[in-house]
């Protein structure tokens, strides 16, 4: 696990960027907003403490463990990935704009086509609404795909979104992995 950053520490990673925790074929990729000062200070997704993703990813049976943030990569051999709407990193969400929004669903599109998960989980549904001009979505299993692609909106499991809890999170997280996104393929 990361030693906590320092101020400067956080101050300093303002606008960089985190890889993408990415392979082809993944049965979902995971796609925040965009990371938080700390997640980059750290470089690890989900990375501040009281972030509910891990737990809830954990409580919906995603994991076999409760994983620390530090683990990202083990969620490849388990067939999981994490990417970002933005990839550039902020004190808060808000200060991404409607513009940076559009222009990263756009990558993320051609990110979600080069790789083919099974199923793109947008984690918050006003960045999904802004970033692909769908603004009556709702939480769930979305109408429209990208290429073979499901897309299913989660609630965004930041501290800061104080209208869901880690069990409420979990359940609607449980709702995707028994939605049919993590069945083995038949033989």
């Amino acid at each position: 696990m990361p030693a906590k950053p320092t101020r400067a520490e956080l101050l300093a990673a303002k606008n960089t960027t985190l890889p993408d925790v990415i392979a082809h074929g993944l049965k979902v990729l995971f796609c925040g907003i965009n990371p938080g000062l700390y997640t980059a200070a750290t470089g690890c997704h989900f990375g501040r403490p009281g972030n509910r993703f891990w737990p809830a990813l954990f409580a919906a049976g995603f994991t076999p463990r409760l994983f620390d943030p530090s683990e990202q990569r083990e969620l490849l051999p388990l067939g999981y990935g994490i990417t970002n709407v933005v990839p550039r990193a902020t004190a808060t969400a808000a200060e991404v704009t409607d513009r940076e929004m559009v222009k990263g669903g756009k990558a993320l599109e051609s990110k979600v086509r080069e790789y083919a998960p099974k199923v793109l989980a947008v984690l918050g549904v006003t960045a999904y609404r802004v970033a692909f001009a769908r603004p009556k979505a709702a939480l769930g299993l979305q109408s429209d795909a990208i290429g073979e692609t499901r897309v299913w909106v989660l609630p965004n499991p930041s501290g800061l979104n104080a209208h869901y809890q880690t069990a409420d999170l979990a359940k609607l997280f449980r709702e995707l992995r028994d939605g049919g996104c993590c069945d083995e393929p038949e033989a």
